[in-house]
């Protein structure tokens, strides 16, 4: 909502020497949004010019401009420049006459984009300054030809300071009006906020407008069932203006106001029912009496009715749709566009003014089904004062009269809206101990009443009646809130709340934070990938075996071409990874922790039941919550591209691959405390070679390998990008969740390397876990070293080189005890695998 300066004033004073900054942070103070500040941008010698004489030169590139003298100034006397009275001016618009008064910018002066006008030579001539259009004054967006004062009505004295003649020298403050304050979208709730925020007096504008009495039009209300529970129309109120001139011009203060507030003007009729709404926040619609036919029927819609509507739109209507109309059919859409059968036009002499209360729910659900928000939805959807209207039709009749020649008829009717609201009950102590604020009864008292609400004394604190404006008063908070707007809010503590004893992060939570520090040290970076993909990409990322899994849809999708929620994180790490790969960086270690959604196949999901607002649920609501939720299991998901260690002089550039991601699974269950297997294994996502299955407790927890290189290349990767992704919940639950920390030896180490000759399709990872288990305590550390298969090794067979490293705690090993072991290791691989010593 724009306010300019001087509406607001008109209402409540503005403090002296107020800036915009200042009534910006006045209207902050209680507790409206600022958004921005707006003004014409024009400054500078701005004056009424006379034109005296022009010639017309036609140009060699086809135009033909005007070589004008100008008076700017009274004859004989100083312009506002400093210099003559009479100018020579290059102009290249036609539409103007000898005599004409004009809007001349002289040399000095700046018009809206920071255009500085200066005296420049052009066609021949030295221009010494420019005659302004509309356009060029930001008071619309007519750039036809220049602004003939005549058509404002306006004959003012040559040399007269433009900028306060058409009003260019307001301004404005935006304020942001959130739903549950729909009296904020007028001047006259901006002004009541304004004389709240510095106690200046505030008048009523609705109070100011003269009575007029009207009867005899006829006004149905056919709304006997209600749609969704709620009736369309309260009220409507019309009242009648006869004889108007249409073709008047807006007058120049109505003109800037409206354009300050964000509204072209239009024609006299359309600016004064805009100009209404804008001060009193009610919606105005105004009909050519001539072009009706009979009296207005307020009903909804039936099934294939059309209307077209002032945009020239045919709309096909719902029967939710409330409509206006008269014996014809549908003349509007109810708050929200006329139609353009009876609207008014520069022909219209005669005028119909409504003035009606809807419910803001019908009208926003129209809104939106049309797709066709304007600024009346805009205010009923919040809600508008029934108690307004009156005055609102009058306020219309009153401009109509003085500006466009009518007269005010007795034609009209008068079914107002029920404005009364229900009394709240407030206890003496509700809104110190909800707001924390020590307040006087007074205070109170004085806050209510300040608002506009009715204050009486009950036996245990007040009874408060909202005024009609408030429908968003409904209960002891939203007035204890609004005492503590009015008293301030800089008057309410800040007080940390204090943590309960022996409370703090689950076990769960602590090893998931202990997982993404573990990553981050590392070398990893974070990151949230978007979570929506197609059907074909979850199913080939979620499923490694290609059986189809279930998914998840969403009903109303923020992007219709991906509207499943994912089943794995890789494919949002590799979105990631393509969209830095494309702006320079290559060399990447990526990671993500967060849910995937895995639902049973066929079953559906949705929250049918959702227990009322403001009402406990219990044990049984928040089972069938729970039911209605798919499986959401936490993962985490690596991947890496580019060079693990950069090139360096002397040192060749080591690339990332299935190393690496292997190495950050099993940094993850170290961090959770967690045993981890390795196994050959498959995904479909990934290089048939070069995949490994994540085992803890005897479990499949995930997955590790490059990516398919075909992927890759769709994807715009190189061919090796090292991927894992780890089921987090899984592989905690797999864990105690205890690190044990090894004592240090103070003894040395004796080491050995052990080859052992397998089939090839047993799993190193199972051979050296047997050579782990027969070796025994003494066994420190075991690395496969080599995976040989060649000359020397059997077909069928290979050969794999584990690195031992033994230690005692308490004495020197001798390399005969280390020898025992190592071959206790060997002997156990040769029982489980039939595992031979290479000689």
């Amino acid at each position: 909502m724009r306010a300019p300066l001087s509406w607001i004033d008109e209402f409540t004073p503005l403090v002296e020497g107020s800036t915009l900054d200042d009534v910006h942070a006045a209207l902050v103070r209680v507790g409206l949004e600022e958004e921005d500040l707006h003004d014409f941008e024009v400054s500078g010698p701005v004056v009424v010019g006379e034109v005296l004489e022009f010639v017309e030169e036609p140009q060699k590139n086809g135009k033909t401009i005007r070589w004008c003298q100008v008076r700017v100034a009274p004859e004989g006397s100083e312009a506002a420049d400093g210099g003559p009275d009479v100018r020579g001016i290059v102009c290249g618009a036609r539409n103007f006459e000898l005599g004409d008064k004009v809007v001349v910018t002289l040399p000095g002066s700046v018009l809206p984009g920071d255009f500085e006008i200066a005296a420049r030579k052009t066609y021949g001539h030295v221009s010494d300054g420019m005659i302004a259009s509309v356009k060029e004054l930001a008071l619309g967006d007519e750039h036809d030809g220049i602004l003939r004062l005549v058509t404002m009505g306006l004959d003012p004295e040559v040399g007269t300071d433009a900028i306060a003649l058409l009003g260019l020298d307001d301004s404005a403050v935006e304020v942001n009006v959130t739903p549950d304050r729909g009296y904020a979208f007028s001047i006259r709730g901006i002004a009541r906020e304004y004389s709240h925020a510095t106690g200046q007096p505030f008048t009523d504008p609705a109070s100011l407008v003269p009575p007029v009495e009207a009867s005899g039009f006829p006004v149905v209300i056919d709304d006997a069932e209600p749609i969704r529970g709620r009736v369309g129309a309260r009220g409507f109120v019309t009242r009648s203006v006869r004889g108007v001139d249409a073709t008047l011009p807006t007058p120049p203060w109505m003109r800037a106001r409206l354009a300050l507030a964000g509204v072209r003007s239009i024609s006299l009729l359309v600016d004064i029912t805009n100009y209404v709404m804008f001060e009193l926040g009610q919606p105005i619609h105004g009909y050519d009496l001539d072009r009706l036919a009979g009296g207005i029927t307020v009903r909804r819609a039936t099934g294939g009715e059309t209307l077209e509507t002032l945009d020239g739109q045919v709309r096909k209507l719902s029967t939710e749709d409330l409509l206006i109309t008269d014996e014809s059919g549908a003349i509007g859409l109810a708050g929200v566009m006329g139609g353009g059968t009876t609207e008014m036009s520069l022909e219209t002499t005669n005028v119909l003014i409504e003035a009606a209360t809807f419910d803001p729910v019908s009208i926003a659900r129209t809104a939106r089904r049309h797709k066709l928000p304007s600024e009346a939805s805009k205010r009923f959807e919040r809600g508008v004062d029934p108690a307004v209207a009156v005055a609102a039709a009058n306020r219309v009749v009153q401009l109509m009269v003085q500006l466009a020649g009518g007269t005010a008829d007795t034609l009209g009717s008068d079914l107002v809206a029920d404005a009364s609201a229900e009394p709240i009950a407030l206890p003496a102590g509700f809104t110190a101990g909800l707001i924390g604020v020590d307040y006087e009864p007074s205070q109170i008292r004085g806050a209510l009443e300040l608002i506009g609400a009715s204050v009486e004394d009950a036996a245990d604190g007040w009874t408060v009646t909202p005024p009609s404006w408030r429908p968003d008063l409904t209960d002891t908070w939203t007035l204890a809130e609004e005492v503590a707007r009015i008293d301030g809010y800089d008057r309410i503590p800040s007080v940390l709340p204090v943590a309960p004893p022996q409370r703090g992060l689950t076990r769960a939570q602590h090893l998931r934070r202990n997982a993404s520090n573990a990553l981050a040290a590392s070398g990893f970076t974070e990151v949230m990938a978007y979570p929506f993909f197609t059907e074909a990409v979850n199913q080939r990322f979620g499923s490694p075996d290609g059986a189809r899994i279930g998914q998840v849809k969403l009903a109303n999708a923020l992007d219709a071409s991906v509207p499943y929620l994912r089943t794995s994180l890789l494919p949002g790490l590799i979105e990631v990874a393509r969209r830095n790969r494309s702006r320079g960086f290559t060399d990447l270690a990526l990671f993500e922790t967060g849910s995937v959604f895995r639902p049973e196949l066929g079953r559906e999901y949705g929250t049918a039941t959702i227990p009322l607002g403001g009402v406990l649920p219990g044990d049984g609501d928040l089972d069938d919550l729970a039911a209605s939720i798919p499986p959401q299991p936490r993962r985490v998901g690596v991947l890496l591209t580019g060079d693990r260690t950069a090139k360096q002089p002397g040192v060749a550039p080591v690339a990332s691959g299935i190393a690496d991601a292997l190495e950050a699974a099993h940094a993850i269950a170290n961090a959770v405390g967690a045993e981890l297997e390795v196994r050959q294994g498959a995904h479909q996502a990934m290089h048939p070679g070069r995949t490994a299955e994540l085992l803890a407790g005897g479990e499949v927890v995930g997955h590790a390998g490059e990516l398919l290189p075909e992927l890759a290349l769709e994807y715009d990767l190189p061919r090796v990008v090292g991927v894992a992704e780890v089921d987090l919940d899984a592989l905690i639950a797999s864990s105690e969740g205890v690190i044990e920390a090894r004592g240090l030896s103070t003894y040395p180490a004796a080491t050995q390397d052990l080859s052992l000759v397998v089939d090839v399709a047993t799993p190193a990872g199972e051979v050296g876990a047997a050579v782990r288990e027969g070796a025994g305590d003494l066994l420190e550390h075991l690395d496969l070293v080599d995976d040989y298969r060649g000359t020397g090794v059997a077909e069928g067979r290979k050969s794999l080189t584990f690195a031992l490293r033994f230690r005692a705690s308490d004495r020197t090993l001798t390399a005969a005890e280390a020898t025992v072991a190592k071959l206790a290791g060997s002997a156990l691989a040769g029982e489980r695998f039939g595992a031979m010593i290479r000689e």
